[in-house]
């Protein structure tokens, strides 16, 4: 059985559920698929059960049980689909859209106010930062929560500075790492400096 995650929202019909999952995936492909969030928005209350479709796919880890739970609907009524989809849907978009601002601690939760980041570039950046930064392989980053990498990351940053040196103090406008702390990244196999301010400007867009 797939180990499920506390985020994971469920779609039940017939004595079948899946569970679907707000990833980096499922946040990636379906805020492309109709070209922004708004337009996925529309299509789910025009009820496009294409759309419906295509979450339920790529937010379920388990594709057996996505197909098995799709297979089910389709001998329903169209009511009955409407039902029991629209709001698992629903769910799970809010959660890529608006994640947990309490689950933001550490170095998001002193982020001053940045401007916007286009969702598509903060999701690559979030996939740069878990294979990079964090050294999770491809799959683990594309199943993980936004909150989880961020956290995460909080977590990295924090060794870094516990290891290395360096206080909350600092001077933003300072060097964020001395020759030290750079030489130390680079024997780690990491960029050698940390972009503060960048990492802000990228955690500001999930608060």
């Amino acid at each position: 059985m797939m180990q499920r995650h506390a985020s994971d929202i469920a779609l039940a019909y017939g004595g079948n559920t899946v569970w679907l999952k707000p990833s980096l995936r499922a946040a990636t492909h379906l805020e492309a698929l109709h070209g922004g969030f708004p337009a996925l928005l529309s299509k789910l209350h025009e009820f496009d059960t294409a759309t419906i479709r295509e979450i339920i796919r790529y937010a379920a880890p388990d594709r057996a049980a996505a197909q098995t739970v799709l297979n089910a609907l389709s001998g329903a009524s169209l009511r009955t689909v409407q039902q029991v989809t629209l709001a698992p849907a629903f769910a799970l978009l809010t959660a890529l859209m608006t994640p947990a601002s309490e689950k933001i601690t550490g170095e998001a939760a002193k982020a001053p106010a940045a401007k916007a980041v286009a969702w598509a570039d903060l999701y690559a950046d979030l996939y740069k930062l878990a294979t990079g930064w964090l050294g999770w392989t491809p799959d683990t980053a594309w199943n993980a929560t936004l909150p989880e990498i961020l956290n995460a990351f909080d977590g990295h940053v924090d060794q870094l500075k516990a290891v290395h040196g360096g206080g909350d103090d600092q001077d933003a406008s300072a060097p964020t790492m001395n020759s030290d702390q750079r030489q130390a990244n680079i024997d780690a196999g990491l960029d050698p400096d940390f972009d503060r301010e960048g990492l802000r400007a990228l955690k500001a867009k999930m608060t």
